[in-house]
This record gives C-alpha cells, sequence and structure tokens, in this order.
C-alpha cells in the first residue's frame, strides 16, 4: 500500500478543458457541487476556488486508492469542511446525494476520461505498453464485475468479436476474436503482451503502421465492457437532472463517440421537454495549446446545459 501511495504521489493530475468548466458551470460563492468523477481533483480545486470556505463539493470516485489519495492530501491543506469524498459508482447519484445532503445543488460534472493513475501506475492493464495482468476493473475492493481474463478466455468468439465491434468501433473484430479464441484453446490469455501479440497476428500489416496503435480500439473496448460505462451513464445522467436546481448546470466531458451520443440524445430528449436550456450547440473541443500541453485530451468534448 505505501508503494501504491509512492507511486500516486508521482502522477501529475491535468484537468482537461478547466477553463471551460467552471465557464459552463459558473460557480458562485456558497455554492454545492458534485464531481461524479472526481479522480485528482483538479476540476474540483478550481469550482472550490469560486465558491470559497462556504461552498461545497461532493467528490465520487469508484477507486478507493484514488479517494484515499485525495484525503490524504486534501485535507491537509485544511479542504476537509468543504470537500466531500466518496467511494461509489456515479451511477448510484441520487442514493450518494441523499446520504450526503446534496440536494437542490448548483452543478454536476461527469469528467468521463479514464485516469492517467490507471493508465500508468495502476497496474490493471488498461495500458498495452506495459505487460501486466489483464484486469481493467476501476472497482477492485469489491470484487465487483468480470476482468477482462475472464471475458478474453471464457466468453463466446462471437461475442468477443460484437463487443469490439460495438464498443471498439474495430473493423477487425471478427478476425481478433477467432486468434483470441485460437490462442486460448492452447493456453489462457493473461497479460497484455499476450492480448496484443493476438491482435498483432490477426491485423494486416497495413493496419499496424497507423498513427493509431493497433490494439487501441480493442482495449477500449474490453474497458468499457468490463466496467459497464456506457450502462453507468445511462442511469446516471436522469438522476444529475433531477438533482440539480432549477437554474443548475449539468457539464459533461466525454472522450468517444459512444458516450458523447448518450449525452447529446440525453440533452435533446430533455431539450424537447422543456427540462433544460442546452449551453452548447456543438460539443466544445480543447484548443490547440491545450492539446499540445495535454495530447491525450484530443478527443474531449464537453456539453453543457441549465436545468429549467
Amino acid at each position: 500500500m505505501a508503494e501504491t501511495k509512492r507511486k500516486m504521489a508521482r502522477i501529475i493530475h491535468t484537468p482537461v478543458l478547466k477553463k471551460e468548466v467552471i465557464e459552463y458551470l459558473n460557480p458562485k460563492s456558497g455554492e454545492k457541487f458534485i464531481d461524479c468523477t472526481i479522480d485528482g481533483g483538479g476540476h474540483s480545486l478550481a469550482i472550490l476556488e469560486k465558491i470559497g470556505s462556504k461552498g461545497k463539493i461532493l467528490g465520487i470516485d469508484q477507486d478507493q486508492e484514488l479517494i484515499e489519495r485525495l484525503k490524504e492530501e486534501k485535507f491537509e491543506e485544511g479542504l476537509k469542511d468543504n470537500l466531500i469524498l466518496v467511494c461509489d459508482n456515479f451511477e448510484n447519484l441520487k442514493r450518494i446525494s441523499e446520504e450526503n445532503k446534496f440536494d437542490a445543488v448548483s452543478g454536476i460534472l461527469f469528467d468521463l476520461g479514464m485516469s492517467t493513475w490507471h493508465f500508468k501506475e495502476s497496474g490493471r492493464g488498461f495500458s498495452f505498453q506495459d505487460d501486466e495482468i489483464l484486469d481493467m476493473r476501476y472497482d477492485v475492493t469489491k470484487n465487483r464485475g468480470s476482468t477482462i481474463r475472464e471475458i478474453i478466455n471464457k466468453w463466446p468468439e462471437k461475442k468477443i468479436s460484437q463487443i469490439l465491434r460495438v464498443y471498439g468501433e474495430e473493423k477487425f473484430s471478427d478476425e481478433i476474436a477467432q486468434e483470441v479464441a485460437k490462442i486460448r484453446r492452447r493456453q489462457p490469455i493473461e497479460t497484455t503482451f499476450q492480448l496484443v501479440s493476438a491482435i498483432d497476428k490477426a491485423v494486416p500489416d497495413w493496419y499496424k503502421r497507423r498513427k493509431i496503435h493497433p490494439a487501441t480500439k480493442t482495449f477500449q473496448a474490453l474497458r468499457i465492457i468490463v466496467n459497464d460505462e456506457l450502462g453507468n451513464l445511462t442511469r446516471a445522467l436522469p438522476q444529475a437532472l433531477g438533482i440539480l436546481e432549477s437554474g443548475g448546470r449539468l457539464v459533461i466531458i466525454s472522450f468517444h463517440s459512444l458516450e458523447d451520443k448518450i449525452v447529446k440524445d440525453f440533452f435533446r430528449e430533455k431539450g424537447k421537454e422543456g427540462k433544460i436550456k442546452i449551453l452548447t450547440k456543438k460539443p466544445v473541443r480543447p484548443q490547440n495549446r491545450e492539446i499540445q500541453e495535454n495530447p491525450s485530451c484530443r478527443s474531449a468534448r464537453l456539453r453543457a446545459a441549465v436545468k429549467i
């Protein structure tokens, strides 16, 4: 545990579209906000600067290790009374807000990007650049859900192909699933490099010469399915709208088309029902300077709305 904390301390958290988040949330002194994906706390700290000592933020993350790090770092800075931290899944947003007396809040933020710590230091197989055991679960403390090893080694070939095609938009999903099935008949696929090797054998040479690594879409699809990311978002959005006060703002940063479509469709539906006013006609994208400083933000898309 001590080693994990040392590793986490080395990670520099760079909040994506921070200026735009503050602009659309428009926080004021004494208000209450919910950060549904608090991660390293970058967005929340920027909000706290605006809401002052009388304001409060409820920060949620489903990874206990990230929550413990924030408690250790931020409580030492005197933020204990203003920053309430909860380890849970934002699919339970209504219950979490009720338990912590956070109703009629001024704004709610979802930053759906994957944590830098998960990618670089967690050791759970999120990155295809390090040889690690395939897991990819955000929440490991409760032993919740299947790991990637179980999906890759036990699920039917057709199901794996469908996952890669639907959630990763992978054009060689059939070929990759077929190669995975072929290899696992001889021995289980346990590590990231074993999975990358299977992908490498399945796709044509020209696919390997592109700027995007040939394993990118497969790893994305598996991460989404093992954590039920799209299902969690779909269930959380109506809850968020219910928690907001009239005039409260909802800001969501997504990183791929499937997430963005869910947000776009939800906003359009609630806009037609007269429940929200959409503040972003088109998704707000990072400017070139931010992309240069933080290349991982290049696919970020921000949408915002205000509750009527």
